[in-house]
């Protein structure tokens, strides 16, 4: 298993700060190993409602928990959503931090309870698959091999991690079967899993593209509707990511539908069929996979205010743009040896006036392409004790 030291230092923070915190993310992102760091598994205060002996110990849960000191580890807490008033009545009668330590799959009814019965007294992290900083942790900074797995397989850690790119695969092919299954009828999600599980391979096709309901919902014979209420629910449930457009008070069209990617590049690349790199290196995809894969990765290590991409019907468009503070910066992902300026590029910088304008791409060197507009590779990316940063 990867260090995932920034991750651990930032629960300890919030630990610090807040009497409780939310860890949510997909079911096998790493939550359950970075709280038993916290709290051995075998302690009474940790509880994990999936096994049936820990749930039983909860069937009286004022009685046990009033009786406990000291951090409350509960994970899978989405099952019990019953607890959230009763954990803000114990929060409250604390101005002690860190009593609490939730641990959550995703869930879109975790997340509401938490804002509604929590209000003012939860931090939430999430907690996604590795990243590059993460995996640069056992790695060289410049180690393609590491990348590309990365890319590959995607950031869950048994799919990384995996003995090989078979097993990743099989891995990520039962993850995919189960999230379907089992997960999404957990959370209140009524559809039929052979549906679903359709509708994900057939977005596969759609991720760096623009969406548009009308061709899949046709394919799939159901209502506009119904197909954007899938996708909202792998939305929400942190498989996708709908990257929403920047709308800019210009005298042109613009773009208003999101962009679909992937969140975890392993899962989009079972969904294809593709195991192995020099597979997807050949797949028709491949530039978009690349696109999607370096793209997360600057949202979670740039950590932006806002996020989205823009595009107008005459044919400029930006990757990504995003919002810190007043500065304005935008991204173009290139999978090219030497990318260079073109002319959506020159109509981003001077339309949306950037403050900065980078081209990501999978290179070594770090140059100035001219015109305001500077090339970085993908393990510029990592925090300054590594490499220097995108500010």
């Amino acid at each position: 298993m990867l260090p995932r030291t920034e991750l651990h230092a930032a629960v300890r923070d919030a630990l610090r700060r807040s009497r409780a915190v939310v860890l949510n993310g997909p079911r096998q992102s790493g939550k359950s190993t970075i709280a038993q760091g916290l709290l051995a598994r075998d302690s009474p205060n940790y509880f994990d409602l999936e096994n049936p002996l820990h749930e039983a110990r909860l069937a009286q849960p004022v009685d046990t928990l009033s009786r406990l000191d000291g951090l409350v580890v509960i994970d899978e807490v989405q099952r019990r959503p019953n607890l959230f008033p009763l954990l803000r009545v114990l929060i409250d009668r604390s101005n002690a931090p860190g009593q609490y330590l939730l641990l959550g799959s995703a869930s879109p009814a975790l997340l509401r309870q938490a804002g509604e019965s929590l209000l003012g007294r939860v931090e939430t992290i999430e907690v996604a698959g590795f990243n590059l900083a993460e995996i640069s942790e056992t790695s060289s900074p410049d180690n393609a091999g590491a990348l590309e797995q990365l890319w590959l397989r995607g950031g869950f850690p048994r799919s990384y991690l995996a003995a090989s790119d078979d097993d990743s695969l099989a891995w990520r092919a039962g993850a995919i079967a189960s999230h379907v299954e089992v997960d999404l009828p957990q959370f209140g999600v009524n559809i039929a899993a052979p549906a679903m599980l359709r509708f994900w391979r057939m977005l596969a096709h759609y991720h760096g593209q623009i969406w548009t309901a009308a061709n899949p919902a046709r394919s799939l014979g159901v209502s506009e509707p119904t197909v954007r209420r899938y996708l909202d629910t792998l939305t929400q449930t942190l498989m996708v990511r709908q990257l929403q457009p920047w709308h800019e008070n210009l005298n042109k069209r613009q773009v208003k539908s999101p962009k679909i990617y992937f969140r975890d590049t392993g899962l989009l690349h079972a969904l294809m069929g593709v195991a192995t790199l020099p597979a997807l290196l050949a797949h028709p995809h491949c530039g978009a996979s690349w696109e999607g894969f370096a793209l997360e990765q600057v949202l979670r290590l740039a950590k932006p205010d806002e996020a989205y991409f823009w595009a107008t019907h005459q044919g400029a468009e930006l990757d990504l743009l995003m919002l810190k503070g007043a500065q304005r910066v935008g991204v173009e992902f290139k999978r090219a040896d030497v990318p260079k300026v073109t002319t959506s590029m020159r109509v981003a910088r001077d339309d949306l006036k950037l403050d900065a304008l980078y081209v990501v791409y999978p290179g070594e060197q770090r140059f100035t392409m001219g015109d305001g507009v500077e090339a970085v590779p993908l393990w510029a990316l990592l925090p300054p004790h590594k490499k220097e940063p995108i500010q």
